[in-house]
């Protein structure tokens, strides 16, 4: 009887082992893996957790959202947002797994723009164009970190002339994990030089989890009527198109596979989607809703509050196997997408765009709320 009760005894201890080993899997990465240098800064993963079961993990290098962890209807947990599980392969990373990007998120057509008689010339990095910030954008330097009541404050001072940008720019971004299972990022960026800035989160999203299939059965919900078309290399024309009987309309929700493969010439540009919604706003940069992500089989949900007009949804399409991620899986065409709060491509060159122009003296200050949930 004594080597039955042993037996059974050994057997639960088993398995609980064997479960707490399955969860760790899902659900923790090894701080060890990200404690180094770089450019003679050090380099750290930070996370935040919460009582719901969600936990966010964090880099200072390019001040990066590493793992979003969050429950299914049934509580199973998953990591939703794309990315590694070491530094070396962030080091590498070709297609901005989930950093801070800028100075000027998105494109500056032939990388110039001018602030009064004074012309900038910006390193190109996209063809003839400048996106994201350039060759050594943001997203791949050291920022400074600082920690306070469940939330990390990453600040960078970006020097002048840096990528061609004009002025000192101070830039910081805290990222704070809330009680109601929301995620608030909160931009600021101070100058002492007339410069452009356009900051924003390059998170990458799958509701069923990171490297687990296509995101064409997602739905999305954007609340825009209306959206910035492009040319062949993602230049805005200038012009603002309502989505009204085209494929970008997304005000009541639907798959996003419904129709990205419609004959459209938008579509064909952006080999996909890939462009710039403008939102609708009751009141000029309010804190408003701007999308809802939504995933049927697991119920998973985003919900994406900004004070930014705009916001770009990208589906993936330069996603070619390039990358294999935290779970061993390789990140492949359209197995997720990415949606940048921001201003709209290109606008140092179009005046009729949201300025984008900080003087000194001024602040820039950007809200963007990330609500997850599931039902």
């Amino acid at each position: 009887m004594k080597k039955l009760v042993y037996f059974i005894i050994m057997c639960m201890a088993v398995s609980c082992s064997m479960q707490k080993q399955t969860g760790d899997q899902l659900t923790s990465l090894d701080p060890a893996a990200f404690d180094t240098t770089v450019d003679g800064k050090p380099v750290k993963l930070y996370s935040l957790k919460n009582d719901s079961g969600i936990t966010v993990y964090l880099t200072n290098y390019g001040a990066r959202i590493v793992g979003v962890i969050t429950p299914d209807r049934d509580g199973e947990l998953k990591d939703i947002a794309l990315g590694f599980d070491n530094i070396n392969d962030y080091l590498n990373d070709k297609v901005y797994l989930g950093p801070v990007v800028g100075r000027f998120a998105n494109r500056i057509k032939d990388g110039r723009f001018s602030i009064g008689k004074d012309v900038y010339d910006l390193q190109l990095n996209d063809g003839d164009n400048t996106l994201h910030g350039g060759l050594k954008g943001i997203d791949k330097r050291v920022w400074d970190a600082s920690l306070d009541n469940n939330s990390v404050t990453f600040s960078y001072l970006s020097p002048d002339g840096e990528e061609g940008y004009p002025g000192n720019l101070n830039i910081k971004v805290t990222y704070k994990l809330q009680s109601d299972n929301t995620l608030s990022m909160y931009f600021e960026a101070e100058t002492d030089k007339p410069t452009h800035v356009n900051l924003c989160n390059h998170a990458y999203w799958n509701l069923k989890g990171e490297g687990d299939s296509t995101i064409l059965d997602h739905f999305f919900l954007i609340n825009a009527d209306s959206f910035v078309p492009v040319d062949n290399e993602w230049i805005p024309s200038g012009v603002i198109a309502p989505v009204e009987n085209t494929p970008f309309d997304f005000r009541t929700g639907k798959k996003i596979g419904q129709d990205i493969a419609v004959e459209d010439e938008q579509l064909l540009n952006g080999l996909g989607y890939d462009h710039n919604w403008v939102l609708n706003k009751p009141m000029k940069d309010s804190l408003s809703l701007a999308a809802k992500l939504w995933e049927e089989t697991t119920g998973r949900y985003i919900e994406i509050y900004t004070t930014e007009p705009g916001m770009q949804f990208y589906s993936g399409n330069f996603l070619k196997g390039q990358a294999t991620g935290k779970s061993g899986k390789k990140y492949t065409y359209r197995s997720s997408l990415v949606f940048e709060t921001q201003h709209y491509p290109d606008s140092p060159n179009h005046p009729d765009f949201p300025n984008t122009l900080l003087n000194p003296g001024e602040k820039y200050t950007q809200l963007t709320l990330l609500k997850f949930g599931a039902n």
